[in-house]
């Protein structure tokens, strides 16, 4: 072969790809997150959202039109050593964006490792207001905070006429300490008394030192705030019910869970927070109807939706980005602005990166969940985290 020749075939080559679309890059997403023990019931179905969201934007040419996503998902048995393990070996991996569970303790530890690698990183729906200032600014919250949540709570708790509330938290986690106290502070800024206190130990079952003294209060609380979960608001509420006292109880979006509308006649009047509902005709309604006919299950719980939602989220941001950046991509996410998803809309911009969106409140009738009201908290209300 000549050396024209090898010459013309060299440029023809060059021509073809200067011209030849630019082709979508492949990039992984790390997710360190708790698909069995206790945070499972939130994690389980935030990842299956956050697939078939994911499946979507990759049929679609990627994140930003121009980044396929792979997925690589390290349980962590909802054990923060595990967090911390699987963060590690993502962060090893060169993923481009960690995700981590629905939970403040393995978060954080999870998000300290990603932060020094300048590798964004997103909670699946950890909702303490400090996870973020704990890790630094690569870290990022999807799901409405502890204090908004309360501040919800406790306004709505007013409006009912309640004077006086109980409330019980445990230490052990700042979700299950820190919210009912968010509570306590906006109930007595619009006037109401908090009457009592008990504390409870993450994992117990036996409640009958707690309830025997709410039981003896006179007068009885017009109302019990906690922030307690399953396994633990379960046992809780039999407990309390079984003693025979009646007052009205508000829980948090932790309770947003199939097992609590499974218990019967005992649920019914529990009104709780949720990060949205899926009425008919509704972006998330519509979800709702599109996920049964993909799966053939309806969604247990809103927690399917806000997974959904995280890869959106992302999209606006890489798009805005052009590129996925740790640094770049940060700058971006901590800009986006009214980003339109199923429950509504997601702020960062102003934010400490715990985004500003709407709050549902839901009330329990029956084995269902029924629309209360869906708010943005006041934020002259809302208690510093």
């Amino acid at each position: 072969m000549t050396m024209t020749i090898r010459a013309l075939l060299a440029t023809s080559a060059l021509g073809l790809l200067l011209s030849a679309p630019a082709r979508a890059e492949d990039v992984v997403i790390g997710l360190a997150t708790a698909q069995t023990g206790a945070l499972a019931f939130a994690d389980q179905p935030s990842l299956a959202g956050f697939r078939m969201a994911m499946d979507e934007i990759n049929a679609k040419g990627g994140l930003g039109g121009k980044y396929k996503v792979t997925l690589d998902v390290k349980d962590t048995r909802s054990d923060t050593g595990a967090t911390v393990q699987a963060a590690q070996e993502l962060v090893a991996e060169g993923v481009k964006v960690l995700i981590t569970p629905c939970d403040a303790d393995p978060s954080i530890a999870a998000g300290q490792i990603s932060q020094t690698a300048q590798i964004p990183t997103m909670t699946f729906c950890g909702t303490t207001p400090t996870i973020t200032d704990a890790v630094g600014d690569y870290m990022f919250g999807t799901y409405p905070a502890d204090n908004g949540q309360a501040t919800l709570l406790a306004e709505y708790a007013a409006q009912q006429g309640y004077k006086t509330a109980y409330i019980l938290k445990s230490p052990d986690t700042a979700y299950t300490l820190r919210l009912p106290e968010y509570f306590a502070d906006v109930f007595q800024k619009k006037g109401g008394t908090i009457a009592g206190e008990g504390t409870f130990a993450m994992g117990q079952q036996d409640f009958g030192a707690e309830v025997t003294k709410i039981a003896a209060m006179n007068p009885q609380p017009d109302v019990i705030m906690t922030a307690a979960y399953e396994p633990d608001f379960p046992a809780f509420l039999k407990a309390l019910r079984g003693a025979g006292v009646k007052a009205p109880i508000l829980g948090s979006d932790g309770i947003d869970s199939p097992t609590t509308t499974g218990l019967g006649a005992i649920a019914n009047g529990i009104v709780h927070t949720t990060a949205g509902f899926p009425a008919d005709g509704t972006p998330l309604g519509d979800f709702y109807a599109k996920y049964e006919k993909a799966t053939g299950a309806k969604p247990e719980t809103v927690y399917v939706a806000t997974g959904y939602e995280i890869p959106y989220i992302l999209d606006a941001a890489v798009t805005a980005a052009g590129t996925m950046d740790g640094p770049a991509l940060r700058d971006a996410l901590a800009n986006l602005e009214n980003v339109p998803v199923l429950t509504g809309k997601v702020t960062y911009k102003g934010t400490n990166r715990m985004p500003i969106r709407d709050i549902t409140l839901v009330k329990i009738e029956d084995g269902a969940r029924a629309p209360v009201e869906t708010a943005t908290p006041d934020a002259a209300l809302v208690p510093a985290p």
